[in-house]
């Protein structure tokens, strides 16, 4: 068996278990192993850093596990692959794309099940979720890098697991990472599950649409009306342990107006979402999303199980590995500019690169945050409504947290306005509260810099609003 034999049985593998092939730095790994080279020599090859060709490694390695049912490691990855592939080859012609399925659907090809030498004990263990899961993970990311989220894993882990926790939201700014720890998750655990779809709401169908593409994935012929396919779909969460992912649920959000407020077309979602609550069934339904939902808040949590993820930003220079960038003690100054927030990162990387040489110290000493026109600003400032519109702006001259007086003074407002505003910017996690003798509110340092290089045609939109 030849390294060439390898990288292809490995990405059929990949493939089969993601929908994805493997990417350089995952065929790297997988070629530096097999011919027994280190972490170090491997990242040497791919010029990335030592701990980030060891994350991919990790993942790697823990998604063959899954999908072959053993435990794989970079020290035994030669032995095990070999010998599998053997037994394969003697079962099936493992070679052949073997995609099954409609509608992206993938499921492990039978081969596999075949020469996994825990064929035995399957075919005897009648448990359903000792099988391989049936995965729609087509819209999902592939998880390169993976930073500091060990104990929101967890976190994920006990709701799910422990506590049968049935809906879940994980909730952030954009670009914070929501939708990255959500697919961690998903490769982590995929053998505890016996569903696993994943959909996107960006361009967001009609709950009667989702619900028939969730049916239909699972091989379930939907029924006529709406009320019979929910009570279908109810039914197969009950009977198998599954796990539905809504990415961007914030599209099925009102833009212009409070957070959380359904676009009447979508207004059946809320009603789905409690659902999935209050009636009990053996699944989890996590949502994704920019935007509180507002049945989250509404649901009794002591009552159902619901539990809200909030996501911080994050405080580890591994996020700048791999990046070019220069003087490495200044790194973490940079994270915390710029919140933590790996997109808003990742934007400013090239700047710095392009007009400072790399050089992150002599970036910070412009005493100056800097907006790039990748920054996903502009949208979530056309999300407002006028009412927070104006309370960004008059926030945005501040550069101390302050308190609703200060803002009483600053703005014609009513309590009631001033009030639902502030509570709507902390639910789109633009603004923040700070408790002390006095209650005080921050608004977020790179968007206040944006409205502040934006202020005059800020303030022409919203006075014609």
């Amino acid at each position: 068996m030849d390294v060439n034999e390898v990288l292809q049985f490995v990405d059929r593998l990949v493939v089969e278990h993601t929908g994805k092939h493997l990417d350089d730095v995952q065929r790297a790994v997988v070629e530096g192993t097999w011919q027994r080279q280190t972490y170090d020599e491997i990242s040497q090859k791919c010029h990335v850093s030592k701990n980030y060709v060891a994350e991919v490694g990790s993942e790697l390695w823990q998604l063959l596990s899954a999908a072959l049912d053993e435990n794989i490691k970079k020290t035994n990855f030669l032995s095990t692959i070999e010998r599998i592939y053997i037994a394969s080859s003697e079962n099936s012609n493992i070679y052949q794309n073997q995609i099954y399925g409609n509608n992206n659907h993938f499921s492990y090809p039978q081969a596999l099940n075949e020469a996994s030498p825990s064929n035995d004990r399957k075919k005897s263990n009648s448990n359903p979720k000792s099988k391989s899961p049936l995965l729609d993970l087509t819209l999902a990311p592939q998880v390169i890098n993976f930073y500091s989220r060990d104990s929101e894993l967890k976190t994920l882990d006990d709701w799910i697991f422990n506590q049968k926790t049935r809906l879940i939201s994980v909730l952030g700014v954009s670009g914070i990472g929501k939708t990255t720890l959500v697919k961690r998750l998903i490769d982590r655990t995929l053998s505890n599950f016996e569903v696993i779809i994943w959909k996107s709401l960006k361009y967001p169908k009609s709950l009667e649409l989702l619900t028939q593409d969730l049916l239909q994935l699972c091989q379930v012929e939907a029924k006529a009306t709406i009320d019979e396919q929910l009570k279908q779909l109810l039914d197969l969460l009950t009977e198998k342990k599954c796990l539905i992912v809504l990415d961007d649920v914030q599209n099925i959000f009102l833009p212009g107006e409070f957070a959380g407020q359904y676009q009447p077309k979508y207004q059946d979602y809320q009603n789905f979402f409690k659902l999935i609550a209050e009636i009990e069934h053996q699944s989890t339904l996590i949502l994704i999303s920019q935007e509180q939902c507002a049945e989250m808040d509404c649901l009794d949590r002591e009552l159902y199980p619901i539990k809200s993820l909030d996501l911080p930003g994050l405080n580890d220079v591994e996020l700048l590995k791999g990046t070019g960038l220069k003087g490495e003690e200044s790194w973490l100054n940079l994270i915390k500019l710029y919140e933590g927030n790996p997109v808003y990162l990742k934007n400013v990387v090239g700047l710095i690169k392009n007009i400072f040489d790399g050089q992150v110290a002599d970036f910070l000493g412009e005493n100056h945050l800097l907006i790039t026109q990748d920054m996903p600003l502009p949208q979530l400032f056309n999300r407002l409504s006028p009412i927070e519109q104006q309370l960004v702006l008059a926030l945005s001259k501040f550069d101390q947290p302050v308190t609703r007086e200060d803002l009483i003074q600053a703005l014609d407002f009513s309590s009631m306005d001033l009030i639902q505003g502030l509570q709507s910017l902390q639910k789109r996690y633009l603004v923040r509260k700070i408790t002390g003798e006095k209650v005080r509110f921050n608004l977020s340092p790179v968007f206040r810099e944006y409205v502040r290089s934006c202020g005059k045609n800020l303030n022409y939109f919203t006075q014609n609003d």
